[in-house]
């Protein structure tokens, strides 16, 4: 059994669909969504028709749910960029995501950890902003009555896996679409890939046993970069361009 994972994609579509022509190239028609679908100075519209066509079991991550709860007079510049661009349908089939799923009675999808969305769970921060990753004491801790062989979380768009002592398999398959982002809760802080490929994750199952290969896919991101120093976002160009925030 092989399920492909996409994570925060965060509205950028040509990611999205080198990422999915690179599934098709492996031969995977099982693919699960952990949510930050839209949120972002690109096309979040086109993102959205894309993966209602598809109908891939979906969560929402946390700009999902702010996008149809936070007034749009309140909203950040990249929440509000893509809910002018959404349509009706699109509000409406993101309300329709839970916050958690169950796949195939194994595999256990969150966004940020088990309890948020917001919640950095494979890696934390230090005083000075710092991102390195989080001790085994706490991941365990985030995993308990979330009692299923594989646990798959996004949010912090950084490619990690971790084995817990029971055996239990902890997944983040990166972005699919946003390489890198500055954000200031708790502290302030950069999270940065180093590449700008979409990335995403193949989990494998053989003889009982779940494992996890990284997939980085080329795309032609430059396309991306423009598009975002277009809408003003040099801070999203940069890094759609190089994976690093700095220019």
């Amino acid at each position: 059994m092989k399920i492909a994972v996409i994570a925060d994609i965060h509205g950028n579509d040509l990611a999205l669909e080198a990422v999915l022509a690179d599934i098709a190239e492996q031969g995977i028609d099982d693919v699960v969504n952990l949510g930050d679908h839209l949120s972002g100075p690109l096309n979040a519209a086109r993102t959205a028709d894309i993966l209602i066509a598809h109908g891939f079991p979906s969560i929402r991550g946390n700009h999902d749910r702010w996008l149809i709860t936070v007034d749009p007079a309140e909203m950040g510049r990249s929440d509000r960029t893509a809910f002018d661009e959404l349509q009706p349908r699109h509000l409406e089939w993101l309300r329709a995501l839970p916050a958690t799923l169950v796949h195939r009675q194994e595999v256990f999808l969150c966004h940020g950890t088990p309890q948020s969305d917001t919640t950095y769970w494979l890696e934390a921060l230090t005083a000075d902003g710092v991102v390195y990753m989080a001790a085994r004491q706490g991941i365990e801790a985030a995993a308990v009555g979330t009692d299923f062989p594989v646990i798959l979380c996004g949010h912090t768009h950084i490619q990690r896996s971790v084995r817990l002592a029971d055996g239990r398999l902890v997944v983040n398959p990166g972005s699919v679409g946003c390489p890198g982002y500055d954000d200031d809760d708790p502290v302030p802080h950069k999270v940065e890939a180093g590449s700008p490929d979409a990335c995403y994750a193949i989990l494998s199952k053989v003889g009982g046993h779940w494992d996890v290969t990284f997939r980085k896919v080329p795309y032609d991101h430059m396309a991306m970069s423009r598009l975002a120093r277009s809408r003003g976002r040099d801070e999203w160009a940069n890094v759609l361009a190089t994976g690093w925030l700095d220019a």
